[in-house]
């Protein structure tokens, strides 16, 4: 991560703006009332996901779950060539 002063970023905020989006990588702004963060929208989004799946534990037992039954092999792999027949099948 990196960070900044708020007249760096300012003069230079294309620059800031494409490195957080391109490198998925935040740029704190500093400032004297406090820092800030400039991040992608991806990672925002992405952030924002999580957060709404930790929040329900219902999610993060299923999720658990869900990793527990990978991590015994309990997995049926399919391509997606395979998937797509299924569903032309309407299984």
């Amino acid at each position: 991560m990196i960070a900044t002063n708020y007249t760096t970023a300012r003069n230079n905020l294309k620059k800031f703006m494409d490195h957080a989006r391109d490198n998925y990588e935040p740029v704190i702004i500093t400032g004297k009332g406090g820092n800030s963060v400039l991040m992608s929208e991806e990672e925002y989004n992405n952030l924002m996901e999580n957060l709404f799946i930790m929040s329900n534990p219902a999610m993060v037992a299923h999720l658990k779950e869900s990793m527990a039954q990978l991590a015994s092999g309990e997995v049926i792999e399919k391509t997606i060539d395979e998937l797509k027949a299924m569903e032309d099948e309407g299984q």
